[in-house]
């Protein structure tokens, strides 16, 4: 599995026309190329529930 695994859509505006963004303060991100706003998308886990 790759370290960066892409989004399909902006969870902004819905469109599909994403890039890959790095900036000083993030070293992964997207843009999105309709919206003009960049996102970090992270992944939590599968299944882990706490009680």
């Amino acid at each position: 599995m790759s370290e960066r695994a892409a989004p399909y859509y902006c969870p902004y505006c819905g469109d599909e026309d994403l890039e890959p963004y790095a900036s000083e303060e993030e070293s992964y991100g997207w843009y999105c190329r309709s919206c003009a706003r960049a996102f970090r998308v992270k992944f939590l886990g599968i299944g882990v529930r706490h009680s």
